[in-house]
């Protein structure tokens, strides 16, 4: 079943990345079903959902959001078994029973540019010029780890300073353009990888050309974080480009465009203070 839903969510044209969600979420549900229940899984029933809910609530103790992404791919699984088995003929879990998330208030950036650039710094020092790149595009062109992968050779425009990302599949681009730190450390990645005879379509191809994976990036994060002593990923350095980009005076729009943000509320959320700054101001009450 679970390859069958694989498929279904394919032919939806989904992306990867939400695809990888869903079925994870949907493993969940199935392993949690199988180890309480004890039968075969047939259909869902709205009962068993609440009890789930309540399970990730009380036993797992997860966040509302967290809880929320679960409950997407339990949505998108109540659809596939409606369309594709009909022992499933009525919808049981909606949008109505995710969780109430409390408003964000404080930015959602979580670093300092000193901790950015000690982490490049960290990877410079370890000669590992792909990463030093990819740190370098997030943290100062805004991108996302999947879109960044993706980049073609043809996609970085060095002259004109614009990077073409795809959004999702399609024909959906969008135009983001670079800064002279970004582009300083993109020649710095490919004259390396044209001197270790690299032959790849990708910008940031994996040891055998090709697609490179984002556990891959994650796990090589990790690893350098650790040294600055930081949790730095990569979507925390995308989060950082928003706050510092309307810092340095960057326009909401302006931002929402670089970060490929398609509720302009996204991109508000970062003009409020950080975490830091709330607290700094608070101690002088």
């Amino acid at each position: 079943m679970i390859e069958s839903f694989h498929a279904y969510l394919q032919n939806k044209g989904l992306k990867e990345n939400s695809i990888k969600g869903y079925l994870q979420s949907v493993k969940g549900y199935l392993k949690w079903f199988d180890e309480s229940k004890d039968v075969s899984f047939q259909k869902l029933h709205r009962e068993n959902v609440l009890e789930y809910i309540s399970f990730l609530k009380t036993v797992k103790k997860l966040n509302p959001k967290t809880i929320n992404t679960k409950l997407s791919g339990l949505i998108k699984f109540n659809q596939f078994l409606m369309e594709e088995y009909r022992v499933q003929t009525k919808v049981v879990i909606g949008k109505k029973d995710f969780e109430r998330v409390q408003q964000q208030y404080a930015s959602l950036s979580t670093v300092e540019y000193h901790d950015v650039e000690k982490f490049r710094q960290v990877i410079l020092d370890n000669n590992h010029m792909r990463y030093y790149a990819l740190a370098t595009i997030f943290a100062y062109a805004g991108l996302r780890l999947s879109e960044a992968l993706d980049l073609h050779l043809h996609d970085v425009h060095l002259v004109t300073r614009e990077i073409t990302v795809r959004e999702g599949k399609g024909d959906k681009t969008r135009i983001v353009y670079m800064s002279e730190k970004v582009r300083t450390a993109l020649q710095s990645w490919l004259k390396e990888r044209k001197n270790n005879g690299v032959d790849s379509e990708y910008l940031f191809p994996s040891n055998r050309n090709r697609r490179l994976d984002r556990t891959v990036v994650n796990t090589a994060f990790q690893r350098y974080a650790k040294e600055v002593g930081k949790k730095i990923t990569p979507h925390v350095l995308r989060h950082f480009f928003c706050s510092n980009a309307i810092a340095k005076g960057l326009s909401i729009h302006e931002v929402a465009n670089q970060a490929g943000h398609s509720n302009i509320h996204t991109t508000l959320l970062y003009t409020n203070p950080t975490k830091t700054e709330m607290l700094d101001k608070m101690d002088q009450l």
